[in-house]
């Protein structure tokens, strides 16, 4: 492989091209044009514009009993639809997932109409044009304006029609307010996978946070801490003494829903996902 290669690893594979099921030890080699599938006997090329979804933890049922932490790709072979699945440690296979995703999507020339909602009220914006990048957290759309989600901001998604053709829409809060974006893409095969890469780490953010059980003081320090009050702030914004404050900081700590980095206070993924819900709640 000529191409710069962004992932390497040693994991256990099947092909629905295998006489068995039952998966083999071999090489997996991504780079931004193609996936190989190695054994020491045979070798397996996907074109990465031949994937057209990318699911993990789900694999077909007759594999079910050989699998655990698995990323299932869906590939087109010819005028066949083809799948493999792909088993490693669960954060080997996050890591894969988002560098996959990554190498099919960042890059995209894309359409960004934001916000197309403020609210419930439907804005005058027009679609324009951008690239798309994935980062970690997040997707970006780059042009004249650059538009970020914050993926633990997002709250809904769906695919839509309107004039551009198919697109995402994506609810998620911006600075407080909940507004909806709306992203096309140059293909389907494209949009579709962005839609799933969103449900993916959605999922992934709701799974960790379902089990969370936050009072409605510590709710409301999160969203003073979201809307950028500090540990000297608090006391005064919520009301409560200084001690309480510390009590409050300790627990949200503790269920891993603010974090301490180089500006001060700062929600994690979590805490994000629990403002944004209360936002949505009070919006709707």
């Amino acid at each position: 492989m000529s191409e710069k290669v962004i992932a390497d690893f040693v994991a256990r594979f099947s092909l629905d091209t295998f006489d068995s099921p039952e998966p083999v030890r071999g090489r997996i080699v991504l780079s931004r044009k193609r996936l190989v599938l190695a054994t020491a006997d045979s070798k397996t090329t996907l074109p990465l514009s031949a994937i057209f979804d990318i699911n993990v933890g789900q694999v077909p049922a007759e594999l079910e009993s050989f699998f655990q932490d698995t990323i299932t790709i869906a590939y087109e072979d010819g005028n066949a639809r083809r799948s493999a699945v792909i088993e490693a440690g669960s954060e080997e296979v996050s890591r894969f997932k988002t560098v996959l995703f990554k190498a099919q999507l960042s890059g995209s020339e894309a359409r960004v109409k934001h916000p197309a909602r403020v609210g419930g009220r439907v804005t005058d914006e027009t679609f324009r044009p951008a690239k798309l990048r994935i980062e970690p957290g997040e997707v970006r759309f780059v042009g004249t304006e650059t538009v970020t989600v914050d993926l633990a901001s997002v709250t809904y998604f769906q695919r839509e029609t309107r004039e551009v053709g198919s697109v995402v829409a994506v609810r998620h809060t911006d600075e407080g307010q909940s507004v909806t974006s709306e992203f096309a893409l140059a293909t389907d095969r494209k949009l579709n996978l962005l839609g799933r890469y969103l449900r993916l780490e959605y999922s992934e953010l709701a799974q960790q946070v379902e089990n969370v059980d936050a009072s409605e003081a510590e709710m409301e320090a999160l969203v003073a801490i979201y809307s950028g009050g500090q540990s000297g702030d608090l006391a005064g914004m919520l009301g409560v003494d200084s001690s309480r404050v510390t009590m409050l900081l300790n627990d949200l700590r503790e269920k891993g829903l603010i974090d301490e980095g180089a500006r001060g206070l700062a929600l994690t993924a979590q805490g994000k996902l629990l403002v944004s819900d209360r936002i949505e709640t009070v919006n709707t």
